[in-house]
């Protein structure tokens, strides 16, 4: 059918030839009682679309392989909290068991056996995306990938840096290029390690990478690397930072998922500085977490549920 075509069945079904960004067609199903459906092929993402009239009650499409589809689908409304997404196009280079389950999940979507019977409309028990989630990793394990997957299916993510930028560091910029160039080209980002006043607001997820850096400046702001300012003031000045951030992460109405180092496992800092930053990262770690729904640890690339 060439895009854009509807055709209406014997059955009282109407389909409709639905043009994409990418080789093959997607197809939109109205069913004789007003239930819709939308089946995208593998690989393919909608294109032009524009605000519906109301959501698809089901969606079928490659998940995994093009997670923008479903960002572009919820940013004009054609998926909504009802909607039934269902995963198609999974191969056995996915990882399997709870792990796919869990990816999916994050996404607000699910799989099904090959030859299960769908009924759109019927009532699923449809994911719930965590609200509030904390990636925990050590360095290069593949924390902020994690962290990434998890809303790459959603649009105009806010990414949060903390680290900010560094005049003449060569390889912190790699670094920051890196991160940028694998990001959806929907999301904005925003240096700043002013989380509060983000998360008090209205509007869309927000990805903070990372809660390190955002405590290296809280130190740094606290004078926490001088012991005698630390013993006057520095501590005090630095809970109430850290208290502040967590109160704004428990009334928080915006989708939330932070990154962090999980550090002291293994080799012990030589300076009284450096103690003193791995036992602060801990204790902010585990005060963040107790505020979120979902908790990883991310090793060697493998993220492990701690909570949710």
């Amino acid at each position: 059918m060439p895009d854009g075509r509807e055709l209406t069945l014997l059955t009282g079904h109407r389909v409709r030839a639905v043009a994409l960004d990418a080789p093959g067609t997607g197809y939109a199903v109205t069913g004789p009682e007003g239930q819709r459906l939308l089946y995208l092929p593998p690989g393919g993402a909608p294109a032009g679309l524009e605000q519906p009239a109301e959501s698809y009650d089901m969606v079928l499409a490659d998940v995994v392989g093009r997670p923008d589809a479903l960002a572009r689908l919820r940013a004009v409304g054609a998926v909504g909290p009802t909607t039934d997404v269902v995963a198609v196009h999974l191969d056995h280079g996915l990882p399997p068991g709870p792990e796919l389950g869990r990816r999916l999940a994050a996404a607000g979507a699910r799989a099904v056996p090959d030859g299960v019977t769908l009924v759109v409309g019927a009532y699923e028990d449809v994911p719930d995306v965590p609200r509030r989630t904390l990636v925990l990793g050590g360095a290069r394990s593949g924390k902020s990938v994690e962290a990434e997957r998890r809303l790459e299916a959603f649009p105009d993510v806010l990414y949060v840096a903390t680290g900010g930028s560094r005049n003449g560091d060569t390889e912190w910029s790699s670094r920051v290029a890196a991160h940028r160039d694998r990001r959806p080209g929907s999301w904005r980002t925003v240096e700043t390690c002013d989380l509060v006043p983000l998360l008090e607001a209205e509007g869309p997820p927000l990805l903070i990478d990372c809660l390190s850096l955002w405590l290296t400046d809280a130190m740094d702001s606290a004078g926490a690397w001088d012991d005698a300012v630390w013993a006057e003031r520095g501590e005090k000045v630095l809970r109430e930072r850290v208290r502040e951030l967590t109160e704004a992460v428990r009334v928080t109405r915006r989708t939330v998922v932070a990154v962090s180092n999980e550090v002291g496992s293994g080799i012990v800092p030589s300076t009284a500085s450096g103690r003193r930053y791995r036992d602060e990262l801990g204790r902010l770690n585990a005060q963040f977490a107790d505020e979120c729904e979902h908790v990883l640890l991310v090793v060697a690339g493998q993220a492990m549920v701690l909570r949710g």
